[in-house]
């Protein structure tokens, strides 16, 4: 009678713990499959931080591109009188200083954020450098988009003028003038747009 309680108990013992354990080339198939995934992601992340260090190289062009264009926007008219000189600059508005001053920090935060985005392509997994740009990335696109709004609502009272105001438009006459600051602002929105492609790229890597 004992032996047989005793034979039972070991059958069972036996049972239950053949059930604890998994089998070696299963764990060795889900370490492998585990350790692709990782590789897959990895992999598609770097892509992505590659392609977001050369996005970031082309929004320093726009951004800085709009900064000299704005900054060296100056004309005077050949014609004059004994006590009016007729002469355009980009200091004479206070919204094309903002753009100046808004693109050309937008410019340094670009320079400055390229070792922060070569850290993301050789470290994929590093999602507390990607975290610092892409907030620092939303606040630059804020001040960005500031600037070229309300230099472009200048440039565009300067092509049409306001008959409501008596404000004439001064583009028929400073030709030169517009299209520099017409330009500036082209150049601001195309580095806006990459901003927001790029934060709007980061927050997508992060969720992977």
């Amino acid at each position: 009678m004992k032996n047989g309680e005793s034979t039972t108990i070991n059958a069972a013992e036996t049972s239950s713990g053949s059930k604890g354990n998994v089998p070696v080339g299963e764990a060795s198939a889900y370490a492998a499959t585990k350790a692709a995934e990782e590789r897959a992601t990895a992999g598609w992340k770097r892509g992505v931080a590659i392609f977001d260090f050369v996005l970031r190289l082309c929004a320093i062009a726009a951004a800085l591109g709009a900064t000299i264009a704005m900054g060296t926007t100056d004309q005077t008219l050949p014609f004059f009188t004994q006590f009016f000189q007729f002469q355009a600059s980009y200091d004479d508005l206070p919204a094309f200083s903002f753009f100046v001053i808004a693109n050309a920090i937008a410019s340094g935060y670009l320079v400055l954020s390229l070792p922060f985005s070569i850290v993301c392509i050789v470290r994929p997994h590093a999602n507390g450098a990607r975290l610092l740009l892409i907030i620092f990335d939303t606040v630059i696109v804020t001040l960005t988009t500031a600037g070229a709004a309300s230099a472009a609502a200048i440039v565009y009272l300067a092509h049409n003028g306001n008959s409501s105001a008596n404000w004439v438009a001064i583009c028929q006459q400073f030709t030169d003038f517009c299209q520099r600051v017409s330009g500036a602002v082209v150049g601001s929105f195309i580095a806006i747009v990459i901003l927001m492609f790029l934060v709007v790229m980061s927050g997508i890597a992060l969720r992977k």
